[in-house]
């Protein structure tokens, strides 16, 4: 699998063009299926949903004239036969991951099968933001805020709550220096990288991570910074 690790979107020509470079063609000849799952959370969640789902959202993915698009909605899958879900994940050139809680992004890629086929996927593309793309690396540096919008009774979901997919061999920390996010500064990121037993790239909304045969590169016309861990 090919990785597109954003933390805004598809926010600037550089990180688009590498999108298409990755694809091998123009986004109006390649299908995709758009994962929303990781907003649900939160209480204006179906809201947002929508709004990324019909190009509303602050983070441009569903509106770049995809030939087609579908929505994949991880908490239904384990009530539908696998047959019956996995053929369309195989089949589409992209999968776009939005934002919103990592925790239960994670918790649902794992419930529902679809984390377990993804390292099959070998000529897919994998296009996260934000949460999704902080989802498949080792760590998860959201676990303590994500860990508030769990509900009650469901210590499951709690378990391993720093630890993600573990698909890339990096760990991911976004929104660098955004005005809204105090805990995206410089320094509380070198603070929380210095305890992470990998590589973590500190990126804004105008870089992405890209990867192919495990090996990463950095897109970016904003602001970034990689700690070894």
């Amino acid at each position: 699998m090919k990785y597109l690790l954003t933390s805004g979107g598809i926010s600037n020509p550089s990180i688009a063009d590498t999108l298409v470079d990755l694809l091998g063609k123009p986004i109006a000849e390649s299908s995709a299926l758009f994962i929303p799952t990781a907003l649900y959370p939160f209480s204006v969640g179906p809201v947002m949903a929508w709004r990324a789902i019909s190009g509303r959202g602050p983070n441009p993915l569903c509106e770049l004239g995809w030939k087609s698009l579908g929505v994949l909605e991880l908490t239904a899958l384990p009530t539908i036969r696998k047959e019956n879900w996995a053929p369309a994940v195989r089949e589409v050139d992209a999968l776009l991951v939005g934002g919103g809680n990592v925790l239960y992004l994670t918790y649902w890629m794992r419930q529902s099968g679809l984390a377990d086929i993804l390292p099959s996927l070998a000529d897919m593309l994998y296009v996260g933001v934000s949460a999704g793309s902080i989802a498949v690396t080792p760590h998860n540096c959201d676990a303590e805020f994500d860990l508030q919008f769990l509900p009650d009774g469901r210590s499951d979901m709690a378990e391993g709550a720093d630890k993600a997919l573990g698909l890339v061999d990096f760990t991911l920390y976004p929104h660098l220096d955004h005005p809204e996010m105090p805990d995206t500064t410089l320094a509380n990121i070198e603070k929380w990288a210095s305890g992470i037993p990998a590589p973590t790239y500190a990126i804004d909304d105008g870089t992405a991570i890209k990867v192919v045969d495990g090996r990463a590169s950095v897109i970016s016309e904003g602001n970034w910074r990689l700690f070894n861990g």
